[in-house]
């Protein structure tokens, strides 16, 4: 928006000055400019204090700014994300779940983890409705956007507040990228902890957006976080598979499932309904209601996804399984390499002859309707195509 309004206020004005108008003129522009580059929502200037004022900065980290973007000048922002050359490093790991399975408390046992093996990281909060988090994060969405604003706003309940949060937040994912770049060389892990509203990422837009600026900086992999205890049904097991499922083949990304909580059940009995088959129709055979032998049909039918997915059991309380954790993580990122960085430089060479095809096919029209009104002599419409090297 700020760009369009830079082109708005000051084609006219800015042609005018180069071409010699009044100095009134030109301090119009420049004033212009000024406060132009001034704006943004989160009203930086307004917030920062300069650094000889006699009033303190602000150091509560309870107190919240108003919603707005993050505070970075948006004038050194890029439009359009691309594709980053291929590294092996930092790995990005988007730590996912149900509401209640125990992704926050993961989150604190692996920052407790990167710290105890000296692993520099970068650890963001994606979820702006929790009242607070358990470690210490570098980049907060609470910071950025006010959940009850938003609720008030536009009129939404807690579910819709949180998803309309984070696609504000996802409209400028490119600042936060900003900020991780500048200390990728220095870090080995980036590790993003997102609501339990799952539907964030299985079908709007913002999961999308944040998953795939990732994957285009850095290795990139989804980790799935499963409340064991609560899957000890074989029909509640094949929902959260489901859920996996879905979100595996949405983000198009290397897959680690996690089965926490095993400090009050052990996750022997899921690893082997996902092993053997016969297993899993052992135990659904117990159902008697239409969901069993749902469950059953389903268990067969994505059979293929257990092949492709890497399973561990963990205890964020005890920190049983984390050593197997960040194994699993080094493996899907090695498996984004070999596999996934290959299919998206793919997709953007597509995307990129797309884009080709369709500009030269708007050239061409423009050139025969111009040659058609006698306007201009176009070169080489005399009766004849176009070849590759006049496009």
């Amino acid at each position: 928006e700020i760009e369009t309004m830079k082109k708005g206020f000051l084609a006219e004005p800015a042609k005018k000055a180069e071409a010699g108008s009044s100095a009134s003129e030109k301090e119009a522009v420049s004033d212009v400019k000024q406060q132009l580059e001034k704006m943004d929502l989160g009203d930086q200037s307004a917030k920062t204090k300069p650094a000889d004022s006699s009033e303190p900065a602000q150091t509560d980290s309870t107190a919240r700014p108003r919603m707005g973007l993050p505070s970075v000048n948006l004038s050194d922002q890029t439009k359009m994300y691309k594709l980053g050359p291929p590294r092996k490093g930092p790995i990005a790991s988007i730590v996912l779940g149900m509401a209640g399975s125990g992704k926050t408390t993961l989150m604190q046992r692996i920052n407790v983890a990167i710290h105890q093996k000296k692993l520099p990281s970068y650890i963001i909060n994606l979820d702006p409705a929790v009242r607070s988090v358990p470690y210490g994060c570098n980049i907060d969405i609470r910071d950025t956007v006010s959940y009850k604003q938003v609720m008030k706003h536009y009129q939404l309940g807690p579910n819709g507040g949180i998803m309309t949060a984070l696609n504000l937040f996802a409209t400028k994912f490119d600042q936060v990228m900003s900020l991780i770049e500048k200390r990728a060389d220095e870090l080995t892990h980036i590790f993003v902890d997102t609501p339990g509203q799952i539907e964030v990422f299985t079908w709007s837009a913002s999961g999308t957006i944040i998953s795939d600026m990732l994957a285009y900086s850095f290795p990139t992999v989804a980790v799935y976080v499963v409340d064991t205890p609560r899957t000890a049904s074989p029909v509640t097991f094949m929902s959260n598979m489901l859920y996996a499922c879905s979100i595996m083949y949405k983000l198009r990304l290397p897959f680690v499932l996690v089965f926490n909580k095993t400090d009050i059940c052990s996750a022997d009995f899921a690893m082997e309904w996902m092993s053997d088959y016969d297993k899993f129709q052992e135990a659904v055979s117990k159902e008697k209601a239409y969901s069993g032998s749902l469950a059953s049909s389903m268990g067969l039918a994505i059979e293929e996804f257990y092949r492709s997915i890497r399973a561990v059991a963990v205890s964020a309380v005890s920190g049983e399984g984390m050593d197997r954790l960040f194994e699993a993580i080094n493996e899907a990122a090695q498996e984004y390499l070999d596999v996934y960085r290959p299919m998206l430089e793919a997709k953007v060479r597509e995307k990129e002859e797309r884009e080709r095809r369709a500009m030269r096919r708007k050239l061409r029209k423009t050139r025969e309707m111009l040659a058609k009104a006698g306007s201009i002599e176009v070169p080489g419409m005399g009766g004849r195509g176009m070849g590759e090297e006049e496009e």
